[in-house]
This record gives C-alpha cells, structure tokens and sequence, in this order.
C-alpha cells in the first residue's frame, strides 16, 4: 500500500499573550486584597498541580514571593488527585519534572496523600482536603482554566475542580469520580463551595493560555468571586483554543501524546472522542476522524499512557514505555477503564500508519485525507495529503489562514520504519 505525499502548513491562530506575566500577578493579587489574609507567620498553603502551565515554576516562584513579603511562611502541597501513581515521592516527582523544586521555588514542598473530611453533600457524599493544607491558615489555589477533556459544563478544568480533585489527594478524586458525570457537572461545584467554606481559601490564582501554550491571561480572585468569574473564564479559555482546520480526515497521525499534554494524553477537544457522555445543548466543533494513530508517548508523561484507547492503532515503541501501574491507578480513579485500553499495536510508525489507513475501508490510498500533528497541544504547524490541499482551495476561510510551507513529498522513514520528523 502507498501513502499519499504530505504538503506542511501553518494556521494563522488568534493568540493573545501577557509578556510581563510576573508583573501582572503581582498586580493581580495585590487588587484582590492579599495584604489582607496574609500576617506575619502565616502559614500559606499554594496548590501546584500536574499538568505543564507555561511558566508554572516561574508563578509559583512568584506567589511565594509576595506571600514572604508579606511575612508569611509558604509552602507547597502537591494538588493532583491520584497522578504520580498516587504516592507522596510520585508526586513529588512530577513536580520536578515541571522544574518545581523547593530550590526553584524558594519554599519547601510537603506532600502526603492523608486527607481529612470536612462534610458531606446533599447526597451524602463526603468531601476531603489535603490535611497538611487544610491545618495551614490559608490556602491559595493556582490553576489553568481551560475546557475540560472528559465532560462539559458551567465548571470544568479550573480553580473549582483543583479544590475538590486535586486538593482532595486520591480518596477525594476517587469519591468524585465515582459518580461520574454527575459528580462532574454538579458535585464538583458543590463540593468546593463547601471547601471553601470549611477550608481557608484566600485566594485563587486563574490562568489562560493561548495557542500557542503561553499565558494569555491572569486574574486573581477573592474566593468568594470564583464561582461567578471563573465559567467567564472558561468561555474565553475555549475561544483561545487552536483546533485542527478540517472537518473530516480518514486518518490522524499524533507523533505523541501525553500527561503533561492533555489530562487524557490527547485533548479530546482537539480529537472529538469523548467517553462521558456530553449534554445535548453543547454544540461539538470537533472533526469527525476515521481512524487515529498514535506513535509515542511522551517523555514527561512519566510511562502514564491514560488515554491510549482513544487510538485505534499505536506502536510497539509506546506500548514499551507505559508505566501500567500509574496509568491504571490514573484510568480506575477516573471510574474510566476504556482509556487504559492498549490497541494494536505494530512494529514501527510505517506499519501503524499503513494499518490505520487499511482501516479506513474501500478508500483510495493515494487520495485519503491525512493529517499529522506533533500533539493536541501543538497544532500551528501540521502536515497533511495532498487531497486536503484541495480543501482549502474550496473554503475561502481557511485560505485566509493556512499558509503552505513546503512542495508535496513523500513521508520519510528510518531504517526501523519510523517517521524522520
């Protein structure tokens, strides 16, 4: 079987960015009163999470920073529900990997994964928060708001759910997750009101990120605003997002996929596959993808493969690098077994590429549509067949924006059948 040749473009994508992002924090939290929770010797609590924020080690620095100004005593909790593979040292190290160190961050990191409850819901569900940083006299959350990979709704990906998944360690993401889209669209908002009742949480630090995976926007928020900003937060979060310019593709080649590229290896908001079911009022705009090839796995991902059984076809060379402890633990917290599960996989990229196109159907080889991106996170430059080239001629809005880098040529492989990126 041939493959088509491959032309590479660039999509122009809107991308606002804050150069002086340090300086606009410290504004940030100034404007929202942190002179006003901070006394000398506090002891202040900041969240710091799994996933790669642009400049996290640097915002963090910063947070801690104005807390000591202040003569507050801050330090760390690793705030990331089961990841790590849900040990005090796996998180720990997940933080080193995003270059979060006690050295880099100029404060001390404690991690445990002991957990108090501090109530229950209405259904009687009962809610927990990290004990170290709920016996500290403040808490500051610091997250990224953007659309979440697994449901939809007013709250997703942001400060609400770092207080109840994240600061909730392992049992707290476990008892959310079981219940699954109810636990997402209603328990996750009522569980932190009430943590922020029964907890003291002073400040919650909302970043956005363009495109292109720079800040675009910071804003602190008194607590008692985070309900109310933060689902403005996200509707801007979801216009930042870049998306892959076709509506339709008989394959998609994902050279990587990841943790620290999406919660689910690969943004489902990119790839349009989602296993929780979505509410019939949210509008998809998403391609409709025949089969998905995925054909590594990325470094600082640490082996957690959550997420592979979103592809149809992968490779021996990612299979060989999972860590299926952490990716179980992460899979089965989540109450999501299928996104453990390992397709098939082939001996290198050339095979996993033909084999997902043989997939495909009666469809000419020659003439399918392909898209490869590098991963969901980096979509400004992709490669795709030339049978797309002919849709952008048709549709004057995307040659408006895509810019045609190179002449058709063929995919280049290695000796071992792997793709010469």
């Amino acid at each position: 079987m041939l493959l088509p040749k491959m032309v590479k473009i660039r999509q122009k994508v809107q991308a606002p960015k804050i150069d002086d992002y340090i300086s606009v924090l410290r504004e940030e939290m100034r404007k929202a009163d942190l002179s006003e929770k901070v006394k000398p010797g506090s002891r202040i609590a900041i969240t710091a999470g799994s996933r790669g924020i642009a400049h996290v080690r640097d915002i963090l620095a910063t947070i801690v920073d104005e807390v000591k100004k202040l003569g507050g005593k801050p330090f760390l909790v690793p705030a990331m529900g089961s990841h790590g593979g849900a040990t005090p040292e796996g998180q720990i190290a997940v933080l080193k990997s995003l270059g979060i160190t006690s050295e880099s961050i100029g404060a001390p990191i404690y991690a445990s994964m002991e957990v108090e409850e501090v109530g229950r819901l209405e259904n009687g569900a009962p809610v927990y928060v990290d004990r170290i940083a709920l016996k500290s006299d403040g808490i500051i959350v610091v997250n990224r708001i953007k659309p979440h990979t697994d449901f939809k709704g007013r709250i997703e990906s942001g400060l609400m759910k770092m207080m109840v998944i994240g600061l909730g360690k392992q049992k707290g993401a476990e008892t959310i997750h079981r219940y699954q889209m109810e636990g997402y669209l209603k328990l996750i908002p009522e569980a932190a009101k009430l943590i922020m009742k029964k907890a003291s949480i002073i400040m919650g630090i909302a970043i956005l990120e363009n495109a292109y995976h720079e800040v675009a926007k910071i804003r602190a928020l008194k607590p008692e605003k985070i309900e109310d900003e933060e689902p403005k937060l996200l509707e801007e979060a979801k216009n930042l997002m870049a998306k892959i310019p076709f509506k339709e593709m008989d394959v998609l080649i994902v050279e990587e996929m990841g943790k620290d590229i999406s919660g689910v290896g690969m943004d489902t908001n990119v790839i349009g596959r989602f296993w929780a079911a979505i509410p019939e009022s949210y509008k998809m705009d998403t391609p409709k993808i025949g089969r998905i090839v995925v054909l590594d796995l990325s470094e600082g991902s640490h082996g957690n493969a959550v997420g592979i059984g979103l592809a149809d076809i992968t490779t021996k060379r990612l299979v060989s690098k999972i860590d299926f402890e952490a990716t179980f633990m992460n899979c089965l917290t989540g109450t999501w077994p299928e996104l453990g599960k390992i397709p098939p996989f082939l001996p290198n990229d050339r095979d996993a590429i033909l084999m997902a196109l043989r997939c495909c159907g009666p469809i000419d080889p020659l003439k399918a549509k392909i898209v490869r991106i590098k991963n969901t996170l980096d979509l400004e430059e992709m490669w795709i067949s030339e049978s797309l080239l002919e849709t952008i001629k048709q549709e004057k809005e995307l040659t408006e924006r895509i810019e045609i880098l190179s002449e058709p040529e063929e995919m280049r492989f290695d000796v071992l059948g792997n793709l010469i990126r």
